[in-house]
């Protein structure tokens, strides 16, 4: 199996080129963060990520996490530990954090560079920063000053770790179901008792921290039902005082994939937590955590794809097998010859370009949105990571599961062979489509909350931005007509889910899918423009693939958009059972 390499050059590309890196510097925050500091800080942790990540991946899926019932403990698997420690020693996780807590004060984009490079070197061990990462936002944002104090700065330099409790086993995707109850101490401290069961927990329990800061959906006495009626809690493993709180792991799952990922049942049975801002408010609270969490897995499906696409690749030069067209008689060519398997690495080629633009022009504007000078700036960012965030997270999730499906296409009957180690990438990928709300729920959450927004303008003027980078030429009226196909869609959606939201519902995926491939051609529309400026002909030819062969499909997609639901319910729930 290959080794993982950091597409340095890639990335630079994008930076340069797709988004714009040497102006988030000059933001007040940035100043120390110009380009040329960030490059040396990416080359040292690529090499940190090819050194240390990336050899233990392989143990991980094939050794995975272990659960001691004797002790309710997780142990991590072989290497774990030091990867971490080194991890933390080296202060990577602090880097986009504000330096008022230890952190070095970079932006979210770089952190979402570093983010790619970590997930491709190895997924499992991405998750635990990753969690960590999105409930210090979340403290940052909505902690009190005491609350800050105590947990931001050991989270930030990573002595600490955290996560995210929301799912029980009544309430995975319905949020409101949560029963997990807190009651105010009975030692009137200001503290309170949090009891019930959390399921899906990554990175619950393990050994690599000396403690975990748990962030709690749970209820209080009278409060209302469904989602408005949740609170959020901090309830650490450890105790100010030193002694273990009472929240237990009973159990990690046995997983398809993320096998070194532990994730964990939590058992809370009067476990001291601390009430985050008002009771309540939790769930306004933690969607600060889960949007900056959506974005990270949507990126996980290029992270996963630029791996996968590297393996495929590799294998691809190394595996000979018939002659191809115009091969010299009697010998057999490498399958990189071969027409088909030429189009599957482009369209690998291709999407991970496409997908690693639109998560970092994500990323950017979520930097603007923070740290912009210009009101009106930031309020345009905003609606920009609000409409963007679902479709990076379902459209790169799906198409990360695709290229690393590609990529055991590429090895033949080798990849369905779990030594060659790309089965892998796609039982690790499987499951970014359904953690952190289903690709489903992204795409009622953009059909039903994003278009509408401002009456659909700003859907409106993010078309407008895609048109202005028509390619022009031959490509020009392609590009066009795939835009005109999503305005259509749009305006369609808008105009039926005012008076049957069923039919937009049932239109929600494929026009997800529909903006995705848009999106991405307006990434690579821009991408065909600079190389072809840059004399860059590798990146002009798998922009043009892109717009030629893959951005077309969007038209496709109108029909089973603008359908309705008829179809979707003209059976009742027992005539769909196959086995009548």
């Amino acid at each position: 199996m290959a080794d993982y390499v950091a597409p340095l050059g890639d990335i630079r590309f994008a930076l340069e080129h797709l988004v714009d890196l040497a102006g988030l510097s000059k933001l007040p925050p940035f100043g120390h963060a110009d380009p040329e500091t960030v490059y040396g800080l990416l080359d040292e942790f690529a090499r940190f990520v090819s050194d240390v990540l990336a050899p233990i991946d392989r143990t991980g899926d094939t050794v995975g996490a272990t659960y001691d019932p004797a002790t309710s403990s997780v142990t991590t698997a072989p290497g774990w530990r030091d990867a971490y420690a080194r991890y933390v020693e080296a202060g990577w996780g602090s880097v986009p954090f504000e330096p008022d807590h230890g952190g070095g004060g970079f932006p979210w984009l770089v952190a979402i560079v570093m983010q790619e490079l970590m997930t491709s070197a190895n997924m499992s061990f991405s998750l635990c920063p990753l969690l960590t990462q999105g409930a210090i936002d979340m403290l940052t944002a909505h902690g009190s000053e005491e609350q800050q104090e105590r947990y931001l700065r050991p989270m930030v330099s990573g002595e600490w770790t955290g996560t995210m409790n929301l799912t029980e086993p009544q309430a995975g995707s319905d949020v409101g179901a949560v029963r997990t109850r807190a009651v105010p101490s009975p030692d009137d401290d200001g503290t309170w008792r949090i009891t019930g069961q959390k399921i899906f927990i990554t990175y619950g329990d393990h050994d690599m921290t000396d403690n975990i800061v748990h962030l709690v959906l749970a209820r209080v006495p009278d409060a209302p039902p469904g989602t408005k009626g949740i609170s959020c809690f901090v309830v650490p493993k450890v105790r100010e005082d030193g002694t273990r709180n009472a929240v237990r792991c009973i159990g990690i799952e046995h997983k398809m994939g993320i096998h070194a990922s532990p994730t964990c049942t939590l058992e809370y049975d009067d476990a001291t937590g601390y009430l985050i801002g008002e009771p309540n408010a939790g769930m306004r609270y933690m969607f600060t955590m889960m949007n900056i969490a959506r974005l990270s897995v949507g990126l996980s499906g290029l992270a996963i794809g630029e791996r996968s696409y590297q393996q495929a690749y590799d294998y691809a030069l190394e595996r000979r097998q018939g002659r191809a067209v115009g091969a010299p008689a009697g010998e057999s060519s490498a399958i990189v010859d071969h027409a088909d398997v030429r189009r599957m690495l482009l369209t690998m080629r291709s999407l991970v370009e496409a997908m690693r633009g639109l998560v970092y022009a994500n990323a950017e504007a979520v930097d603007r949105a923070r740290h912009s000078e210009d009101e009106t700036d930031r309020q345009h960012a905003q609606e920009v990571v609000d409409l963007l965030t679902p479709v990076t997270k379902a459209w790169c999730t799906d198409m990360g599961t695709e290229v690393a499906s590609l990529a055991v296409q590429v090895h033949g009957g080798m990849g369905y062979i779990e030594e060659t180690g790309i089965a892998q990438r796609y039982r690790d990928i499987r499951i970014a489509a359904i953690y952190e709300g289903t690709n489903g729920i992204q795409s009622m959450d953009l059909v039903a909350r994003k278009l509408p927004m401002r009456a659909g303008a700003v859907v409106d003027e993010f078309l407008r931005t895609v048109e202005q980078a028509d390619p022009g030429g031959d490509l020009s009226a392609g590009y066009r007509d795939a835009v005109a196909a999503v305005r259509e869609a749009t305006t369609w959606l808008l105009t039926n889910g005012a008076s049957d939201p069923n039919d937009a519902l049932a239109g929600a995926t494929p026009y997800l899918r529909m903006f995705g491939i848009v999106a991405g051609g307006w990434v690579m529309a821009r991408q065909l423009r600079a190389a072809q400026d840059a004399g860059d002909e590798r990146r002009a030819t798998s922009a043009r693939f892109y717009l030629t062969q893959l951005l077309p499909q969007a038209r496709g997609l109108l029909a089973a958009v603008t359908a309705g639901d008829d179809v979707l319910f003209a059976l009742t729930p027992d005539a769909l059972d196959s086995r009548r």
